[in-house]
């Protein structure tokens, strides 16, 4: 018998890194977060893409 692989954090870690523009859960979770829209939150990520620091910097340094 094969052994059983051991779970990772690897695939969670990438996914948390990322704003999903289309999803709207995350869209409101990041306008809450940094206190501005949802539209202004979906520009962004539009703009500066999907890495969530990068978008987290675009939000607040408006």
């Amino acid at each position: 018998m094969a052994k059983a692989k051991k779970q990772t954090a690897r695939g969670r870690k990438q996914d948390r890194a990322r704003v999903a523009g289309g999803q709207k859960y995350e869209v409101s979770y990041e306008a809450k977060k940094t206190g501005r829209s949802a539209s202004a939150v979906k520009k962004a990520v539009k703009k500066v893409g999907s890495s969530r620091k990068k978008v987290e910097r675009k939000l607040k340094g408006r």
